[in-house]
């Protein structure tokens, strides 16, 4: 799971800066969405014999379906990557913690992003706030 991260970093201004970076990113590339169509797909029919008896089963059409792309999600995300590179984060992939490991960790993590171990992980807070814990 992709983190920003800046080794010591107040966790409260990483979360200012990064919402920061998000607003900046979507004034400069709004929301686009744009309506596809994936191509119907062709079933063919067959012709099926048994006991000397044979019959034909027609072929059919499935719709492909209507769904809808944001044109600008590329671009916004890498606006907010280099609004965050230029604040001195930088994107790190971490895997996430598993219950066990943040009913051991949070409660001593401290206000400041802890220096990156092995071992680090990454925890979604019920305010969808990511938490870097480490041992």
């Amino acid at each position: 799971m992709p983190v920003y991260y800046r080794e010591g970093a107040d966790v409260q201004r990483l979360k200012a800066d990064t919402l920061s970076c998000q607003v900046s990113a979507l004034e400069k590339a709004p929301v686009a969405n744009e309506i596809r169509q994936r191509p119907p797909v062709y079933y063919p029919g067959g012709q099926y014999c048994r006991d000397g008896n044979c019959w034909s089963r027609p072929g059919y059409w499935v719709d492909g379906g209507i769904y809808t792309v944001d044109v600008n999600q590329g671009l916004r995300r890498r606006l907010e990557q280099s609004c965050m590179a230029k604040k001195g984060y930088q994107e790190v992939p971490l895997r996430r913690c598993t219950t066990a490991e943040v009913g051991q960790r949070l409660a001593g993590q401290s206000s400041r992003l802890p220096p990156l171990t092995g071992d680090a992980c990454v925890w979604k807070g019920p305010d969808n706030t990511l938490h870097v814990l480490t041992p």
